[in-house]
């Protein structure tokens, strides 16, 4: 090979481990395989002899390729990177295999594995290659019950030909989707120079969806009690920052279905929306005696301090103002029941007016954890009912606002990809 197109790839190499560093938001653990693969490749085009043209591997581009997925804004909540997942047989008779998945996460709040290939689209061997493979994934798709997704998405970065295409869409119900499509505000010109020709193709894991008709007869059963909550929370709003900020919660309504518009509140983020701290008790907290404190809030003193200057610092209502503004609220049972206790034991009068005024604009839905969460092993890090919790706004394609980062981390480090939203914790004062 000429030296000349030696040191160009090597560049390429050197280029694809500076935009790992950069990678927004990426576990350790998935920087660490990218980077791990990435110097592997440049230890490989810098060796003496140096590989002769027929020997160049390609694993540049598809690294390239990845990393540009991992770049993208419409790639969130990613747990896994280049590497094989386990996956057991819905078949007591059969082990378990290995299945390689390019980039484990969510688009569009919907779990998804995503394969990538740079490969010359002439090259592309349908009947010898691809169909077994995408028979293989779909197939560990649908047997997977930790880290199943919804979709299979296949980024062709260079392309694809119309016989592969057409078999493809064909045999296996594939369609191209287009993510510039839904991009908002500064989000523009997604598809680099380089990629000018690339394509997306999703392919559903299972074609029936259950969600569509779970939303539809939940929706319909509590439809009188959804009509009384809008009329009051139309009535009687103050002109208070808490009021001003739930009434950027979208209303439920009978004649319009959700449509990826929805948020799932925890325990955490309700209580951080009531707390006296994000309703200016901050100053008053911090003029408290000591002594008086420590009687108030035992050996929580400290948290409660540090949650007061975060406050003061930076106010968790402008915070979430721009998460849950023109969304739908809802809430699962388990959650209803674990907040109106919480208020009741420990909120005082203040933080039970504005308990009250949430809850009229959320839609309570029953538990309904999906079947993926529930099989997560029950642990101290991944108890039962944030599997319900979680599980429930997963089954509904709703990402879960949380302070809960330990059950967050934890399922992530199963693979899982899980749909969230993280807010800085707030306690109830009493106010």
């Amino acid at each position: 090979m000429a030296e000349n197109e030696l040191q160009f790839a090597r560049d390429r190499c050197q280029t694809l481990i500076d935009r790992i560093h950069r990678l927004p938001s990426l576990a350790t653990s998935c920087s660490r395989t990218l980077l791990k693969l990435a110097l592997s490749e440049l230890h490989f085009l810098c060796r003496s002899p140096p590989p002769s043209t027929l020997s160049l591997s390609v694993n540049v581009g598809h690294l390239e390729a990845v990393v540009y997925l991992l770049e993208q804004p419409f790639v969130t909540a990613v747990s896994r990177v280049c590497k094989p997942i386990s996956v057991s047989s819905s078949s007591s008779s059969s082990k378990a295999f290995t299945i390689h998945v390019d980039v484990v996460c969510t688009v569009n709040k919907n779990p998804v594995w995503i394969i990538a290939s740079h490969r010359n689209p002439k090259y592309l061997s349908w009947d010898l290659y691809s169909k077994s493979r995408i028979e293989r994934l779909l197939g560990a798709a649908r047997s997977a019950q930790i880290s199943r997704p919804s979709s299979i998405l296949l980024f062709f970065s260079r392309g694809l030909g119309d016989f592969f295409l057409e078999k493809i869409c064909d045999e296996f119900g594939a369609f191209e989707v287009d993510f510039c499509e839904e991009l908002e505000g500064d989000w523009i010109n997604v598809l680099q120079t380089s990629y000018k020709d690339s394509l997306f193709l999703e392919i559903k894991v299972d074609r029936n969806s259950e969600c569509g008709s779970m939303q539809e007869s939940v929706v319909d059963s509590v439809g009188l009690e959804l009509q009384e909550q809008e009329e009051q929370t139309k009535v009687n709003l103050d002109d208070d920052g808490f009021c001003s900020l739930i009434s950027r919660i979208k209303i439920w309504s009978l004649k319009a279905k959700p449509d990826g518009d929805l948020i799932n509140f925890d325990t955490t983020a309700l209580i951080a929306l009531v707390s006296g701290i994000s309703n200016g008790c901050s100053e008053k907290l911090l003029a408290t005696p000591e002594i008086e404190l420590r009687q108030r809030f035992k050996g929580n003193v400290e948290f409660v301090i540090a949650q007061v200057l975060s406050e003061i610092q930076n106010p968790i209502h402008a915070e979430l103002a721009g998460v849950i503004s023109g969304k739908r609220g809802m809430i699962c049972e388990s959650v209803l029941a674990e907040f109106k206790e919480l208020v009741s034991l420990c909120g005082g009068s203040n933080e039970k007016l504005r308990a009250d005024k949430i809850l009229k604009c959320l839609m309570v839905v029953p538990d309904s954890p999906s079947e993926r969460v529930m099989w997560l092993p029950t642990t101290r890090k991944l108890a039962l009912k944030n599997k319900v919790v979680f599980g429930t706004g997963d089954h509904w394609h709703a990402p879960t606002l949380t302070a809960n980062m330990a059950f967050v981390r934890a399922v992530s480090q199963t693979g899982m990809s899980l749909s969230t939203i993280e807010h800085r914790p707030r306690a109830l004062t009493g106010d």
